[in-house]
């Protein structure tokens, strides 16, 4: 069964604390969530206060269907980030088969 992974690296360029930073990732992790199917966590530590990565996981039986997934999330990624005054400066996706 394929499994999708989308790791995005996001600038905050206003965030002059933890505090900023974290209203905009919460803020991007419960949108996705809310929009999609999908599993999503904070990948790095907090130690900057204006950069933050944001691991994405969706899993389903069909390839297309990832593919699909993988662009309107990083869409939706792109449209919400904005809305909150952050750039993704950085995105990429990749579909990982199970081996047998």
């Amino acid at each position: 069964m394929p499994i999708a992974r989308l790791i995005l690296e996001i600038e905050i360029a206003h965030a002059q604390s933890l505090k900023d930073r974290r209203q905009v990732t919460r803020s991007i992790k419960d949108r996705l969530r809310h929009a999609f199917n999908l599993a999503i966590a904070e990948l790095d530590a907090a130690e900057i206060w204006n950069r933050a990565t944001l691991g994405i996981v969706v899993i389903s039986n069909s390839n297309s269907y990832l593919s699909g997934q993988l662009r309107e999330i990083d869409q939706a990624a792109h449209r919400i980030a904005s809305t909150l005054g952050a750039e993704i400066i950085d995105s990429w996706a990749e579909i990982m088969h199970e081996e047998t």
